[in-house]
Parts: structure tokens; sequence; C-alpha cells
């Protein structure tokens, strides 16, 4: 009986495992066709480059007159290597594939017309669609872009942050487009990295962004009922102590949307318009009593 009832919980941890292996893989397949789509119908008929390895893929394409996808699979192979030993072979695995179908996407649509021969509808269109793909990628576990992954590795001996570094190495990249493209096309290509950028973190964060509050306040009691009753979310109340006075503070946190901000701060202000409020963004809630209660 035990030996059954075990049997059938490994089937359904492998069912489970599945379903998420399939629901990864086709999330990656979508992401990596739109990037193909912002490349090959957008960014790359304009020479209109992005950052990292898509846009020295870019740069070498235009100068040697071979098709991107093979430049895009060949610069990213050797972070691929350096991804499986550092990151994990689940990362590595998902990059690989997002590569190949990213590559295999820009030789398809490549003998496809241009969507549009305005530098500017192609900058800002194309940096939409490939941040929206590049962003779900990430999100499903890979990465279009071996950059980051040097990055990781000369933050640990060099005085900057991975960020720093990408961005400088980016900035070099979109220079080097002024000498190949023309300087105008290298302004049009930042206009597109900066869209992708910003699409990227949409995209991973999610339209629906949850705030995180905390409130200091004499009357939290008050404040923390009418959060309850009007806004219909549940409360957390902590115990701190001032910096200065020394004296018990009653510290309330909670959890609500962006839309519900306003009312959030309406509501302090009228029960105490002289409370401590701090509102930070928060990029995932799990767990807890998050879900939002009816209100009448």
């Amino acid at each position: 009986m035990n030996a059954g009832i075990q049997r059938t919980k490994i089937k359904q941890h492998s069912k489970l495992a599945l379903s998420k292996i399939i629901r990864r893989a086709v999330f990656i397949i979508f992401g990596a066709a739109l990037v193909s789509v912002g490349l090959e119908i957008f960014l790359v008929p304009n020479n209109i480059i992005d950052g990292g390895i898509v846009g020295i893929s870019i740069i070498t394409s235009a100068l040697s007159k071979i098709p991107i996808g093979v430049f895009l699979l060949l610069f990213n192979l050797p972070f691929l290597f350096v991804g499986y030993k550092q990151i994990g072979k689940t990362f590595a695995y998902s990059t690989l594939f997002a590569v190949m179908i990213m590559s295999i996407g820009t030789w398809l649509l490549h003998p496809v017309p241009p969507l549009t021969i305005d530098p500017l509808l192609a900058a800002v269109f194309g940096g939409i669609i490939l941040g929206i793909g590049v962003g779900m990628v990430i999100r499903s576990g890979g990465s279009l872009d071996g950059t980051e992954i040097v990055a990781i590795l000369f933050s640990k001996k060099a005085p900057f942050s991975v960020g720093e570094i990408v961005m400088f190495f980016n900035l070099f990249i979109l220079a080097s487009a002024g000498f190949v493209f023309g300087w105008d096309r290298a302004m049009y290509s930042l206009i597109a990295y900066y869209i992708a950028y910003k699409m990227i973190d949409v995209t991973i964060e999610g339209f629906d962004e949850s705030k995180s509050v905390w409130i200091i306040s004499e009357n939290s009691r008050e404040i923390g009922e009418a959060i309850m009753q009007r806004l219909g979310r549940g409360i957390t109340y902590l115990q701190g102590e001032g910096g200065f006075t020394g004296g018990n503070k009653r510290v309330i946190f909670c959890v609500i949307t962006r839309l519900e901000e306003a009312k959030m701060k309406a509501i302090v202000e009228e029960k105490d318009p002289g409370a401590f409020l701090a509102v930070g963004n928060i990029h995932d809630v799990k767990g807890g009593r998050f879900k939002k209660k009816d209100i009448h």
C-alpha cells in the first residue's frame, strides 16, 4: 500500500516537472521568436543595433555579409560553456535552446522585407518587441546574451558592479555602430536599446506590480482597521523602537497593488497626517494572505 502511494507521488511529481518543462519551452520559443522578429523585421534592415552579443552580431554580419544567425550562435557558445560552469546546466541548456531558436528565426525571417524603413519607428517598435522577447526568455530561466555572464565573473575581481560592467560594454558597442552605420544610426540604436531595456523590466516584473507599505503612527490601530475594512487588505503589526526617543513604536506592514496606493495614502492622511509612510516596489509576492478580501 505504502509503495503504491509512493509510486503515485513519484508519477505526480514527474508529471508536474514535465508540465513545467513544456511551459518553459513554450515561453522560450515564443520569446526567442519575438526577438527574431524585432531584429530582422525592424532593427537589422535599418542598421540599428542592440547592446551585447546581439549588437556585435549585427555589426559583424553587416561587415562580413554573413547572416546574423550564424554569429548569434557562434558568439554565444563560449559564454554558454562559462554559464554551465558558473550558474548551472539548467540555465545553460535553456540559454542554448533560446539562442538556437533565435538564430533559426533570424535565418527564416531574413528574406522578409522590413515592416518600416523609418528609423525612429524601427527603433521604437523593434526595441519593444525585442525587450518583450528577451524578458520572456529570462523569466523562463534562460538568456539570449552572454555579456552578463562575463560581467558576473569580472565583478568578482573588479571594483565595478555587474550593471556597471554591462553598461560600459554596451556603450562601447553602441559607439562602434557610429563608425559602421553612421552616428545617426548610433543614436537610433541608443533609443532602441533604452526601450528594450525598459520592456525587459516590465516583462520580468509584470504589469501588476505590487507595493510594500510601512506605516509608523500613534494611531496605528485605527489606520490598520481602516486598511482592512476599506481596502480589504490584510496587515501585520510589528513592534519597533525609536532610534532617537527609544520609545516603543507599532509598525504596520502590508502589501497592496499600485492602483491602491492613492487610496492607501488617503487613509493614512485622514487618520494621522503626521504619520511616517514608506512605499516600495515588490517584484514578486507568494504565500501568505495577499489575496484581496471583498469589500462593500
